[in-house]
């Protein structure tokens, strides 16, 4: 209710006042205006988690549709992606040859559908693998003193040296193949995990709990298990996420160098090495497989945007 100062209209009906409330001379109490718009009740479920987080969902779903693709690649490939045919080399995209054919003339949509499935292998073993290492040295450096300061020197020696080239010199030591990919770059990556999780382990050391636990006679490992990894699942997920995006470009890199995956197995770092000599007649041997890159790696850190919003209380929009 809201007083209304106007001139009082003689055949118009005054609103009753509220009990308690004098109105002087010359007002009147404004009639209650209807509610034009209705309350929205919020989506509950997944639809409403999925609306809530636009982020998780583009990405997730952008990152589903390469599993799928991936996964079924034999089913939704038209040639067979090692097949040579130099009478239909370079062929521009047509109704018989989705995406063109390369200087070999190979089929370059089902290399591109193939190469889904190095890309993704790479990008998910290397953030496993780079997680469960750097989680591993990251927690002992942050709980045992004694070690810190050494294992903290060796990090800091093998993150002053530039991944790619990391993994550039970690190839030339090896044959090509796609575990060896893995491992390089995983080597080139866990020292980022583990500076992480050393933070996060010297913040949540401090705190009261902690120092609650180990007064009242908790062991170390139970203490490791029990306290300090539950809490850091949710950076360490977000962080997986970005290594998982990085492993594929670097990948990617290797492979167009020529320090990677063999030229014979179809990625599509090694589908754009094939095309850069044609860049300029043939732009669309690189294009393809440049945009499968490219989405790929956009849904995987919009996922962890995502997560990293919903899971982390200084950037979460509902408070």
């Amino acid at each position: 209710m809201t007083l209304a100062s106007f001139h009082r209209d003689p055949h118009a009906a005054a609103a009753p006042a509220p009990v308690g409330v004098t109105v002087p001379s010359g007002l009147c109490i404004a009639e209650e205006m209807p509610d034009i718009l209705k309350p929205r009740k919020p989506l509950k479920g997944v639809m409403g988690f999925l609306i809530r987080n636009p982020a998780i969902t583009i990405g997730g779903g952008v990152l589903l549709i390469m599993l799928f693709i991936a996964v079924f690649a034999p089913w939704l490939g038209t040639y067979d992606p090692t097949a040579i045919s130099p009478a239909h080399r370079t062929r521009m995209p047509s109704t018989t040859n989705w995406f063109g054919t390369d200087a070999l003339g190979r089929d370059i949509y089902s290399r591109c559908i193939y190469g889904a499935r190095v890309s993704l292998i790479v990008g998910f073993s290397v953030a496993f693998l780079s997680s469960i290492v750097g989680l591993a040295i990251g927690v002992v450096s942050g709980m045992i003193r004694a070690l810190d300061g050494v294992i903290m020197r060796m990090i800091d020696g093998m993150m002053s040296i530039p991944p790619i080239l990391l993994a550039v010199a970690l190839m030339a030591l090896t044959r090509g193949s796609v575990e060896n990919v893995i491992i390089a770059i995983t080597l080139a990556q866990f020292p980022q995990v583990a500076r992480l999780v050393r933070g996060l382990v010297l913040s949540l050391r401090e705190l009261p709990y902690i120092d609650a636990s180990i007064a009242a006679g908790t062991r170390l490992p139970k203490l490791i298990f029990r306290h300090i990894l539950p809490n850091t699942f949710a950076s360490m997920s977000v962080q997986a996420t970005y290594i998982c995006a990085s492993a594929m470009i670097t990948e990617s890199i290797l492979s167009f160098i020529g320090a990677g995956i063999p030229p014979s197995v179809s990625s599509w770092g090694n589908i754009m090495a094939d095309g850069r000599a044609l860049w300029q007649v043939k732009p669309f041997i690189i294009l393809f497989p440049a945009v499968f890159l490219s989405l790929t790696v956009l849904a995987v850190n919009l996922l962890g945007d995502g997560m990293r919003d919903l899971l982390d209380p200084r950037f979460a929009k509902r408070l």
